[in-house]
Order: structure tokens, then sequence, then C-alpha cells
């Protein structure tokens, strides 16, 4: 029986302009726990209540246009996919802290590792606000925790009472840990995701990878309530 299930993603650097929604107000996204900690951030980053405060928005899924959601493509999934992405998708936002797909967002440069006064850095100041609101979120879920170093530093998954996390790392034939593709390698493999459903990383040895990555049972973890897996390039034996 399938397990609910999360997906954790970091943002995009690279965002598409303007948007026709009204400005980010309390109570317009997931997790409304978090919206004082979000007024700080803003008014942090805007003091006079200008620009980002008052900025149009557009949900987060059609705001963030880097490489990771350009390979996702939201928007040629079909209908159960878009709703399974909606469902369990929670990005992780030096702004908001972490935001659902159809949350509003506005546009801005706000990353994970910024300082910003007198907050400080900003994955140090939100981590125990992220980590309080995600205990009920992901409680008795399986997590897939794709988040890269930066973002990862903004919760403790320890005090976190998920059912199975999953980390996935993407490597050469070689074995060396695969940097400048990542997000890109991510995109397609969540598409994988929220298109089957996939709750236990083993089931991974059925995902062709259209970059030509397959699952390396002898380097991955697979088993247990913590589980990494490694996908391989084609061209060495393991996978």
């Amino acid at each position: 029986m399938a397990r609910a299930f999360a997906i954790l993603l970091p943002p995009s650097k690279a965002t598409a302009p303007g948007g026709s929604g009204p400005p980010w107000q309390p109570g317009a996204g997931a997790l409304p726990e978090l919206d004082g900690a979000r007024a700080e951030v803003l008014a942090a980053l805007d003091p006079g209540g200008r620009a980002v405060a008052a900025a149009p928005t557009r949900p987060a899924l059609e705001r963030y246009a880097g490489v990771l959601y350009r390979e996702l493509d939201p928007g040629s999934l079909p209908a159960p996919a878009r709703r399974r992405l909606r469902a369990t998708a929670l990005v992780f936002s030096g702004l908001g802290g972490v935001v659902a797909p159809a949350d509003p967002v506005p546009d801005h440069r706000l990353e994970m590792g910024a300082r910003l006064a007198p907050l400080g850095r900003l994955s140090t100041w939100w981590r125990p606000r992220l980590t309080a609101a995600l205990a009920d979120r992901l409680a008795r879920r399986v997590v897939w925790d794709l988040l890269p170093a930066e973002h990862a530093a903004a919760w403790d998954p320890g005090a976190v009472p998920w059912a199975r996390r999953i980390t996935v790392r993407f490597v050469t034939a070689e074995g060396a840990t695969v940097s400048h593709w990542n997000k890109l390698l991510k995109g397609a493999l969540v598409r994988h995701l929220v298109a089957t459903g996939l709750d236990d990383p083993a089931g991974l040895a059925a995902f062709d990878h259209p970059a030509g990555y397959r699952l390396d049972r002898r380097a991955s973890s697979l088993d247990g309530p913590t589980a990494a897996v490694v996908l391989r390039a084609r061209g060495a034996p393991g996978g």
C-alpha cells in the first residue's frame, strides 16, 4: 500500500517576472503558521513597505523558472500527476521559508544562504521555524529530500517524525558527484515521482532517466528509515 509522500525542493535563482496575483498577504498560502516569520523577512528585506512587499505575485510553480522547473515542466504533466505535484511538493525559500506549488510568490532575489539584517543568515534563522512547521506537515510521510546543502541547513530532519526519508545523489560513471547539471537531473526525477506516485526507492530500478542515469543498487542504501539513492551515469558497472 502506497504511503503519502512529500518532495522537498530548492527554488531557482531564475524567476519569471511580473505576475497577475495580488501582493502577498498572510493567509494566502500553505503553512500559515509561517506567516508571521514571512512578514518579518519581508519587513527586513523591504523596510519601506515597497518593492517586494507591494509586488504582484505568481504561484510558486510559475514563478520559479530555473532548469529544475523547466525540466519538470509542470504544465505538460497529465492531470493526475499535476494534482500529485501540487499535493506533495514543498519548495524551500529564503523569502517564504517553505512554500507550496500554488502559493503566491513575488519576484525577488533572496537566497537561503544570504545574510539579512537584523535576522542574520536566513538558513539559520529559518531552521527552528521550519522544523516546527514541518514536524506536523511531514509526520508519517515518506519524504523525498532533494535539497542542496544551502537549503538542507534550514531544517532539522532528525526532529521531524517522517516515516522514511530518501536522499538522492547523481554520480558520473566513475562515481564523482554531479554538480553542474544536478538541478536539471532532479527535474526529470521529480517528474517521474509525481507521474508514478513512487514511495519506495527500490522502485527506481525501473526508472530510465532521460539523461542516461540508472539506479546503482550496490552504491545505494535502500533499506531502513533513511535511504540513500545513487543514480549513476551509464558506462560503469553497478547500475
